[in-house]
């Protein structure tokens, strides 16, 4: 069966506004997941207000879609276009289901709608998801399947994933298999303040439909700027008819965590450009004193908000820069569990402890390990 999951405060019905902090779409996507999770009804108002275009967009409305699947449940206002939204689920239901965006909207996002839920459901559950696989504003496949599954499957919760296709703006097309089997125990939480020695670099350049010369380009000026060996400089191979498009990622394997990055090429910026922008990133996420990078801060919060739920037990994490969107999403998963994110802020990072709200008092305050004149109390929330 389905695990029981508290919330706070007990309320019925989780209301959020989507123009809170950055108003951007993953209010809308924790939302549901919360809501399939809880069992409590959703309404949602002002969606995605602090965006150019507001509204559900086909990837958002392919979310709600996707939630309302593994839930059976009841939705009005899932139309593109839409600011309001209100979503009563029913039971989480595992499964094969099969969710396509229709155009080249993430679909690495939908997947990160319901694998919350599908991680607490009854039994195994595999996803075909088809759309772009690698988007601006969105993580590409390589990042949740080096970066953010590794993590999950240290809960316990078994996820594979699989690249049937790339998929790129315009013309989309991307398919993404992926299969995730609950632990018997519910997620487990663990610490991960760092991610240790580093023990493998390398950049990757896909780039289908395009001159080869724009791959080796890119990862020539890459490797030059770098000092990085031949070795370290890959193409990946495309199927016929993909793209076109142009993506160049750099992973950076640690002993505890993996950082991914991605530049994306576009008409009018040379390859050069495309690479140097890359450097600027690699030298940045080196420099970081954070076990984990910036977005996987965000997308982690919720998987280890429910570990923690799940156990009554603590976890903590670091990270080096602290995004209004991590900010938004910590506020989001506090309005809704019986959890709270206190976050530190160090000399040289963040470092977020998320615990039981009934347990805050028993608790305390921070960890010891860092003096306390180096350390700054953040309200996560504000």
């Amino acid at each position: 069966m389905q695990k029981h999951i508290p919330t706070q405060r007990g309320a019925a019905l989780i209301r959020l506004d989507g123009a809170t902090g950055e108003g951007g779409g993953q209010i809308l996507r924790t939302g549901l997941a919360l809501s399939v999770i809880t069992g409590r009804p959703l309404q949602i108002e002002r969606i995605r207000a602090g965006r150019p275009k507001p509204g559900l967009m086909r990837q958002h409305l392919t979310c709600v879609q996707a939630a309302q699947a593994i839930s059976g449940a009841t939705v009005s206002g899932a139309e593109l276009g839409s600011q309001q939204l209100s979503f009563h689920p029913g039971p989480v239901r595992a499964g094969d289901y099969d969710f396509a965006v229709g155009t080249a909207g993430s679909c690495t996002l939908v997947l990160q709608t319901v694998l919350p839920p599908l991680m607490l459901a009854e039994g195994p559950s595999r996803l075909q998801l088809h759309g772009g696989t690698h988007n601006p504003m969105a993580p590409p496949f390589h990042f949740l399947d080096r970066c953010f599954a590794p993590l999950v499957r240290r809960t316990g919760v078994g996820l594979t994933m699989s690249l049937r296709r790339h998929g790129f703006y315009p013309a989309g097309g991307g398919e993404i298999e992926a299969v995730i089997h609950p632990a018997a125990e519910g997620p487990q939480p663990f610490d991960l303040l760092e991610r240790g020695a580093a023990q493998d670099a390398f950049a990757e350049v896909v780039a289908p439909a395009l001159p080869r010369s724009v791959s080796l380009r890119e990862l020539d000026a890459l490797g030059r700027a770098l000092g990085w060996e031949a070795g370290q400089l890959r193409e990946l191979p495309c199927r016929q008819n993909e793209g076109p498009g142009n993506a160049l990622m750099v992973t950076l394997v640690h002993e505890h965590a993996t950082e991914l990055l991605m530049r994306l090429g576009e008409r009018g910026l040379s390859a050069e450009a495309v690479a140097a922008a890359m450097v600027q990133d690699v030298r940045a996420a080196q420099a970081s004193d954070g076990a984990v990078g910036e977005h996987l801060a965000d997308q982690w919060a919720l998987p280890l908000a429910l570990a923690v739920v799940n156990t009554g037990r603590p976890a903590r994490y670091s990270f080096g820069t602290m995004t209004d969107h991590t900010r938004t999403n910590f506020g989001v998963i506090e309005q809704v569990l019986a959890v709270r994110f206190d976050v530190v802020r160090t000399t040289t990072r963040f470092e977020v402890t998320v615990r039981p709200a009934s347990a805050e008092a028993a608790e305390g305050a921070e960890s010891a390990e860092t003096p306390e004149s180096n350390r700054t109390v953040v309200n996560a929330t504000r």
